[in-house]
């Protein structure tokens, strides 16, 4: 397959990264096509050769904490080169590291990043991100330790999940302040069934030249088409693991959003895709892929379709955005 997928600067840094990135939450997922080495393996094989090449993991995902990055280090061995890697730390601290401080302190984040160097079998990280806010510890230390990973080559930028705008805001003119090592990208749940951060984070990362990353951008497969008010695939994550969302999911306005994209010729997936690289600072739309169908799906979808204002506005009166954003 020939790429399709063009490439996205990360904010205002010279990050550039595919507009669909890979979610690699799935590998060492038990219970999936890509608990194992060799299902790893296809899905990253099918997303280099189709020009997905942003991946993106943490060091908490997998059947057990790492084996997620243990997995990808093995697959990627002979083209690391080839693609952008992210991951995260911070998200616990049950890592099996001994007693070192919060999880955002200095000696926490030299350990987090050895381990993720050495399981990812890699001399750098293109993205380290700071999974969630760590309020024990002030953000000019992780600031700090961060910068001192880029400055010795083990990390090229540095990025976090889950901030709200004010700490977005904070961590900005903290950078500034100190004239430390920014950080370039925000890692935020965001989708048309949930566009909270719409309200404060999009408006300050656009502001402050910080690059957005939606998780969970196909919330679970709704925004897909696969699913409808009487039918979901039986093997969906959703199905095994979250059925509840599907239970509980709008499907009077889903129901309208396949009747938008059937006037228009496209499928849910491609309309999805395209509403959300029209959003303002997105640097990339991570999604997750069990399959190799699944990852060219997505490929596909970056460029079938772009929407104009007025298909926006339609958007909008099917799936409102929340009080209060710009």
């Amino acid at each position: 397959m020939t790429s399709t997928v063009p490439l996205r600067r990360m904010g205002a840094s010279g990050l550039l990264v595919s507009a669909v990135g890979l979610g690699c939450n799935n590998f060492g997922r038990e219970g999936t096509r890509t608990e194992g080495i060799d299902g790893t393996r296809a899905v990253l094989d099918a997303a280099i050769d189709a020009g997905v090449t942003f991946l993106d993991t943490a060091d908490m995902y997998g059947r057990e904490p790492g084996l997620s990055e243990t997995l990808m280090g093995e697959a990627l061995q002979g083209r690391r080169d080839r693609v952008t890697l992210a991951t995260k730390f911070g998200q616990t601290r049950d890592m099996g590291y001994p007693p070192s401080g919060s999880r955002g302190s200095r000696a926490y984040v030299r350990r987090a990043v050895e381990a993720s160097l050495t399981r990812l079998r890699t001399e750098w990280i293109d993205l380290y991100q700071l999974h969630i806010p760590d309020e024990a510890t002030p953000i000019e230390e992780t600031l700090d330790a961060l910068g001192d990973l880029v400055r010795e080559g083990k990390v090229r930028y540095i990025g976090h999940s889950n901030f709200t705008g004010w700490q977005v805001a904070e961590a900005h003119f903290t950078s500034l302040m100190r004239h430390s090592v920014p950080f370039v990208s925000a890692q935020n749940h965001y989708s048309l069934l949930a566009r909270g951060a719409e309200a404060d984070v999009l408006p300050a990362v656009e502001r402050y030249g910080v690059g957005f990353l939606p998780f969970f951008p196909l919330h679970n497969g709704l925004l897909t088409g696969k699913f409808s008010r009487d039918a979901a695939p039986a093997d969906s994550r959703i199905m095994r693991q979250r059925p509840h969302v599907y239970e509980n999911a709008p499907w009077d306005a889903l129901e309208a959003y396949q009747a938008f994209c059937d006037e228009r010729g496209i499928t849910m997936l491609q309309a999805t895709f395209g509403w959300l690289l029209a959003r303002p600072a997105l640097a990339s739309v991570i999604a997750g892929a069990t399959s190799p169908e699944q990852v060219r799906a997505n490929a596909e979808a970056a460029t079938a379709w772009s929407p104009t204002a007025a298909d926006l506005e339609a958007i909008d009166r099917i799936f409102p955005p929340p009080n209060g954003a710009a």
